[in-house]
């Protein structure tokens, strides 16, 4: 049965326009109802579990700057017993600029107020307590009348990296350094 209708469909096909179309329209719907088919048959494999988020902290990512261009865990965590004073300071001396460096790129820190320290200097009234802090003996209302100890520091900007690393890496400060030979 299925022999004559195709040899039927054969010739029609090859003889008549209209037919040639239906045919093609029709084997196209069933070549994609079969890849559906064939799709849907096949065993799938299940996806991978999805990760939780990971959530690293923007301090671990700080001390992981410091130490990558500055080695600033390394210099804090050295035993300086058996250095002398001379030797600490010919390390801290590269390692305080680097510090600077990054600090300057990461937040571009500049001075609160431009006055120089020992200067007299004035807490308005309704003062900001994150800007200023009052030490000493503090009486009566403000406007405060005192000496300025330090000027304080403000960051222009916070850019710190973002981090790229997966669950496995995330309060790693500083990988662990192997030296192929």
């Amino acid at each position: 049965m299925r022999i004559k209708l195709a040899i039927t469909a054969l010739f029609k096909t090859l003889f008549d326009r209209q037919v040639a179309d239906a045919v093609r329209a029709a084997l196209a719907a069933d070549s994609a109802g079969a890849e559906e088919t064939v799709t849907q048959a096949a065993p799938q494999e299940p996806p991978p579990p999805a990760l939780p988020d990971v959530a690293r902290s923007d301090a671990i990512t700080l001390l992981a700057t410091l130490q990558r261009e500055a080695r600033f865990v390394d210099i804090v965590n050295e035993p300086l017993a058996d250095y002398t004073d001379e030797q600490i300071g010919a390390a801290a001396r590269d390692v305080l600029r680097d510090c600077g460096q990054v600090l300057q790129r990461l937040f571009e820190l500049r001075p609160v107020v431009t006055q120089e320290e020992g200067s007299d200097i004035e807490a308005p009234a309704g003062y900001d307590p994150g800007k200023f802090r009052l030490t000493g003996h503090v009486r009566d209302e403000p406007p405060y009348r005192g000496q300025l100890v330090h000027h304080g520091w403000q960051a222009s900007h916070c850019r710190l990296p973002q981090w790229s690393g997966d669950n496995q890496s995330v309060f790693i400060v500083s990988p662990v350094e192997i030296e192929m030979k």
